[in-house]
């Protein structure tokens, strides 16, 4: 047996042992689905991990009619599946799982594995749709919060809008062609055409990616399920959702006349969301809020790379090209695992606390060090610091788009310019976002709650703790060891696959020249704990001193230093002011008195913020909707002899489609 085999087998392996666990959830057998959710990731790591760095060779599964059914997960496919599979791993083995969630899970796997892999348009839409489905099947067996019908509904309504672009896109390439025809097929198009079929390519993967205006089904639908959901959706499924974003606009579209114009939309549609949802992640109040804003901005900042890619592929910089798109793939590697730590982490917030809300309640006093390790690891990549991950891929991003000044066309050298400083800006919240979430989640003085906390500390199982734990320590470990690993992904590089040799230099890291910058995480993660040794000589030398204890100042009442405790609001109330065109805040105050206005008894204070796109889009869709089916309710009549004239002009119609009509690529 070859070594592709091996790769296929594996994948074999991981597809029927998720198919195993949906079965075993369906007959009620929990344990028994666990196990082989985990089971599955393993066996789907080690194909991956078997098949790097070249790919597989492809395997013909079944035929549907005439047309085979191919798998081939390419090299790009497995670098991005890789790191994900980590944490999807260890969200699938915690025994907190209610029934059905193992069900979801394995359709999203399932799902995600053919959106990697299958290579013809018709079983790459159940593919997608499966992926998209499982998810919300995850969500609605936690039903972690009162409007989980409602903003999964929500989240499926919106992903039906990019699932009907793409079964569109694909109509216009021919539903039977295999992917290695769809260039041919979308360079015989014209101008028109095919630019809309790119438009409809970014409609329906940017559903899934959380393009604006997309983005707003996230924060509802990730707040009602758990973390173990969030880092599955955040990882696997985002990064399948972007391999296949980029292999439609870099495999199949080629170098039309107007590559630079489309780039520049893609590129200007990425800094937009990205600055729109860290924004609006800045603001929020609850972990998985947050964190799903935070994944619509990474998901977004490589989708500016992928735009960068197609202006630079425009332009004849092939090099550069390769360097964008190489850089999107390392941001989202990293944005996996660094996101899986911080869903663990907000997991674990929610069991000391008892729910997911970000308030200072001192739980890593009462927590283990593993919990703190991990996820101020994860926060520190998210935030772009060194020497992790997301300081690395989003290091590379800026890089990319300071090369501009090598193209000719001023549009594409502005474009590039104002989304390096879009960028710049979005990178700023994101830091200033996860040292809230750090801050506030994790830290600060609370003792009232200390006992609550001890309590429920028995909660966080050895399980919870390693997830926490191993995940927030890859971050950098893939940060250091890409001088090792990076210039191994030609495979994966499609455009210039000389590319990423040039992009690691002896120790360095380098924007394919060591002349024009340079960074290296080993030997940052070598200098910066001999650093650390200063201060901790200094605290040695300074131990004969006796440290004076003093309780903070609060408004001149040091006993109740914990009341002025710094609150989700409070810390990002300044933004909240002067973005307020934005975020369009509101204030609301209910008081209640006892007989006399001037006995309070309670008082109820509420903040939000407006979408920017519910009252521009989604209302008016759901106003004319409404309006239709009140206009169309007549055909709701209640008469058999109407029933059956419907169905009958239906299968007229269907006839008259087959004798006259012939989609494109196939012949009569």
């Amino acid at each position: 047996m070859g070594p592709e085999a091996i790769c296929l087998y594996a994948f074999g392996i991981a597809a029927l042992c998720w198919l195993a666990a949906l079965a075993a959830d369906v007959i009620a057998v929990p344990q028994l689905a666990r196990a082989l959710l985990g089971a599955g990731c393993t066996a789907a790591a080690f194909g991956a991990v078997w098949g790097l760095p070249a790919g597989t060779s492809a395997a013909t599964i079944f035929t549907m009619g005439d047309w085979p059914v191919v798998f081939h997960p390419d090299a790009a496919a497995l670098w991005l599946m890789l790191p994900a599979l980590l944490p999807a791993f260890f969200a699938v083995l915690p025994d907190r799982r209610v029934r059905g969630w193992a069900t979801g899970a394995a359709l999203s796997l399932l799902g995600a594995l053919g959106v990697y892999a299958l290579q013809d348009g018709a079983s790459f839409l159940i593919a997608w749709e499966l992926m998209g489905f499982g998810g919300a099947i995850m969500l609605l067996a936690e039903r972690r919060n009162t409007q989980a019908g409602t903003d999964n509904l929500f989240m499926l309504a919106l992903l039906e809008v990019g699932g009907v672009a793409l079964l569109l896109a694909v109509l216009m390439l021919g539903p039977g062609l295999q992917f290695s025809g769809y260039a041919a097929q979308w360079g015989s198009h014209g101008t028109a055409a095919a630019f809309f079929l790119g438009v409809l390519w970014i409609i329906g993967f940017g559903a899934k990616l959380g393009l604006l205006p997309f983005y707003e089904w996230y924060p509802g639908a990730y707040s009602s399920g758990s973390g173990a959901s969030g880092a599955i959706l955040s990882g696997v499924v985002m990064n399948a959702a972007y391999f296949a974003l980029g292999r439609a606009l870099l495999q199949w579209l080629g170098t039309p006349s107007w590559l630079a114009q489309f780039g520049i939309v893609v590129v200007a549609l990425g800094t937009f969301t990205a600055i729109l949802a860290i924004l609006y992640a800045f603001q929020q109040d609850d972990w998985r809020k947050l964190l799903a804003f935070s994944s619509a901005e990474n998901a977004a900042v490589a989708v500016t790379a992928l735009g960068a890619a197609l202006v630079f592929r425009a332009g004849g910089q092939e090099g550069l090209a390769a360097l964008a798109w190489i850089s999107g793939m390392l941001h989202l590697m990293g944005h996996s695992l660094a996101k899986g730590t911080l869903f663990f982490a907000a997991d674990a917030a929610a069991n000391l606390q008892g729910n997911h809300q970000l308030r200072q309640g001192a739980l890593l006093r009462h927590a283990p060090a593993t919990l703190g390790l991990g996820a101020v690891l994860g926060a520190m990549s998210l935030a772009a610091l060194p020497p992790t991950a997301g300081f690395v891929s989003e290091w590379y991003v800026f890089q990319s788009l300071f090369h501009d000044f090598k193209l000719a066309g001023d549009a594409s050298r502005i474009a590039l310019a104002l989304s390096g400083a879009g960028l710049a800006l979005t990178a700023a919240i994101a830091l200033a976002t996860m040292v809230k979430l750090f801050g506030v989640g994790l830290l600060g003085q609370n003792e009232p709650q200390g006992a609550h906390h001890r309590k429920h500390l028995e909660q966080l199982t050895a399980l919870s703790r390693s997830a926490v734990l191993i995940t927030g320590l890859a971050v950098p470990l893939l940060a250091v060891s890409m001088i090792g690993w990076l210039p191994q992904m030609q495979a994966a590089s499609w455009i210039a696959p000389s590319a990423p040799a040039t992009m690691v230099h002896d120790w360095l890291l380098v924007p394919l020249s060591a002349g024009f910058a340079f960074i290296s995480p080993a030997r940052l993660v070598i200098a910066l704990p001999l650093l650390a040794l200063v201060p901790v000589l200094l605290v040695r030398i300074t131990r004969r001193f006796a440290v004076r204890r003093a309780p903070i100042w609060c408004g001149g009442e040091d006993y109740a230093a914990h009341a002025g405790a710094t609150t989700a609001l409070a810390f990002s109330n300044a933004l909240r002011v002067f973005y307020s065109f934005i975020y369009r805040p509101t204030n609301t105050v209910a008081r209640q008195f006892e007989g006399k206005p001037y006995f309070l008894r309670e008082l109820h204070f509420d903040y939000s913020q407006a979408p920017v796109f519910g009252s521009l889009v989604f209302q008016p869709a759901v106003k004319t909707i409404q309006w239709l089916s009140a206009r169309l309710r007549f055909l709701q009549n209640g008469l058999m002899n109407a029933y059956l004239a419907y169905i009958g002009i239906l299968l007229v119609l269907i006839l008259a489609a087959a004798l006259f009509w012939s989609p494109p690529g196939l012949s009569r």
